[in-house]
C-alpha cells in the first residue's frame, strides 16, 4: 500500500523538473537576448579553463604548511603572462623596425629603377616574349609613334607601359591630397581600435579570475540545477567535455607554439626575410585549424619565392614537414583520440563561426563544436538500449 509521501512523489518530481527546464531556458534566452555581448565572457571562461591546470598545479604547493590560494596562484600566472608578453614586444618591436625598414628601402629602390630607359627595355622584352607566343601587343615607344600594325599586317595593340605608369603615380597623388582627411580619421579610428582593444583585454583577463577564484562554486551552484537522479549522468558528461575540450583547448596552443618554433626555425634556416614577423603569424593563426595554416603559409612561400624558386620549393616542403609532423605525430599524442573531430565538422564550424561572429567566431568555433559532438555523443549512447546480461550456466559436475 503507498505511503501519502509517496503518492505525490511523481507529481513532486515532475514538478521540479518543470522549474529546472524553466531556469535553464530562462539562461539559454539571456544568452540569445544578450548574444552581442557574450564573446568577452566566452573568452573569460577559456582562458579559465586554460590555466586551470596551472592553478591546481600551484595550490597544491604550501608555504609555511598552508597551501598557496587560488587568488594568489592566478596573480603569480598573470605576472607570468605579461612578463612574457613584455619580452615579446621587446624583440618584435626591434625587429618588426628593422624589416619595414627593408621594406621601405627596398621599395624605394625599386621606384628609383624605373627609369625610362629600364621600362622601355623591360617594354621589349615583354614584347618578344609576348610574340613567341602569336599575341602582338606594342608596349614599347612604338605606342607613343601610333604604330598599331604589326609587320605581318595582323593587327597589334599599342600600349604606352611607361606613360601608364606616369599617369597612375599622378592618379595616386592626387587621390592622396584627396583623402588626407580620411587618412587622419582612418588613423585616429585605429587607435581607438588599439585602446579598446587593451580596455577588452584587461576585461577579459579580470573576469577570467573571477571565474578562476569561484571555479568551484560556479559548479556547485549548476550542479543545483540538475535534479540529484540525474547526477552520475552529469558527472559522467563533464568528464567527456573535459577530455574533449582539453584536447581542442589546451592541445591546440601546444600544437601552436610548437608549429610557430619550428616555422621560425625553417625561416632562418633558408634566410626567408621577415622571419619573426612570419613566424609570429604563423603561430597566431594556428590557433583557426585548416584554414588557418593555409592562410599563414601563402606568405611565407611567395616572399621565399621572390628570393628564387628553389628558396619557394625548400620552405614549401618544409612547411608541409611540419604539418606533416603535427597530423600524424602531434594531434595523436597531445589532444588524443577523444578529443579528436571530424574535419568534416570542423571545417562547417569554422565557416559557420566566421559568418556568425567574424574571427572571434572562427576561434570559438572548434571548442563550441568539441563541445556539441561530446554532448550529442553522450545522448547517442545513452540512447541505445542496455546490453542483454548473458545467463550464467552452473558448472558442470
Amino acid at each position: 500500500m503507498l505511503q501519502p509521501h509517496d503518492a505525490f512523489a511523481p507529481a513532486e518530481r515532475r514538478k521540479r523538473l518543470v522549474i529546472l527546464a524553466c531556469l535553464w531556458g530562462a539562461i539559454a534566452a539571456v544568452l540569445i537576448l544578450f548574444r552581442s555581448v557574450v564573446m568577452p565572457f566566452a573568452g573569460a571562461a577559456l582562458i579559465a579553463y586554460l590555466v586551470q591546470p596551472l592553478v591546481a598545479r600551484i595550490t597544491r604547493l604550501q608555504v609555511r604548511g598552508r597551501p598557496i590560494p587560488r587568488w594568489v596562484a592566478i596573480l603569480l600566472i598573470y605576472a607570468l603572462f605579461f612578463v612574457g608578453m613584455y619580452l615579446f614586444f621587446i624583440a618584435l618591436l626591434p625587429q618588426l623596425y628593422r624589416e619595414l625598414a627593408r621594406i621601405s628601402r627596398d621599395g624605394l629602390a625599386f621606384a628609383n629603377s624605373l627609369t625610362p630607359e629600364y621600362l622601355q627595355s623591360l617594354a621589349h622584352r615583354a614584347e618578344e616574349w609576348l610574340s613567341g607566343y602569336g599575341i602582338p601587343i606594342a608596349l614599347s615607344d612604338r605606342a607613343v609613334q601610333g604604330e598599331d600594325v604589326a609587320p605581318g599586317g595582323s593587327l597589334s595593340f599599342a600600349l604606352d607601359l611607361g606613360q601608364l605608369l606616369k599617369d597612375s603615380v599622378a592618379r595616386l597623388a592626387v587621390l592622396a591630397r584627396e583623402n588626407l582627411g580620411n587618412i587622419v580619421h582612418i588613423s585616429r579610428n585605429i587607435i581607438g581600435g588599439v585602446l579598446a582593444g587593451v580596455f577588452m583585454l584587461f576585461f577579459i583577463l579580470m573576469v577570467a579570475a573571477f571565474f578562476s577564484i569561484d571555479a568551484h562554486a560556479i559548479r556547485g551552484y549548476f550542479g543545483t540545477l540538475i535534479p540529484p537522479e540525474y547526477s552520475a549522468d552529469a558527472r559522467l558528461l563533464l568528464e567527456r567535455l573535459d577530455r574533449s575540450l582539453s584536447g581542442v583547448v589546451r592541445g591546440q596552443v601546444t600544437i601552436c607554439v610548437v608549429n610557430g618554433t619550428l616555422t621560425a626555425i625553417g625561416l632562418l634556416l633558408f634566410g626567408v626575410k621577415f622571419a619573426f614577423l612570419l613566424a609570429t603569424i604563423a603561430t597566431v593563426f594556428s590557433l583557426i585549424p585548416i584554414f588557418g595554416t593555409i592562410l599563414s603559409s601563402v606568405p611565407i612561400v611567395l616572399i621565399a619565392l621572390a628570393d628564387g624558386v628553389q628558396k619557394g620549393l625548400a620552405i614549401l616542403l618544409w612547411i608541409i614537414g611540419i604539418h606533416a609532423l603535427e597530423a600524424y605525430f602531434l594531434n595523436p599524442k597531445i589532444m588524443g583520440q577523444a578529443a579528436r573531430i571530424h574535419p568534416v565538422i570542423v571545417a562547417f564550424s569554422l565557416i559557420a563561426g566566421e559568418r556568425l561572429y567574424g574571427l572571434v567566431g572562427a576561434l570559438f568555433a572548434v571548442p563550441l563544436a568539441a563541445t556539441f559532438v561530446a554532448c550529442f555523443d553522450f545522448a547517442r549512447l545513452k540512447a541505445q538500449p542496455a546490453p542483454a546480461v548473458q545467463p550464467v550456466s552452473p558448472p558442470r559436475d
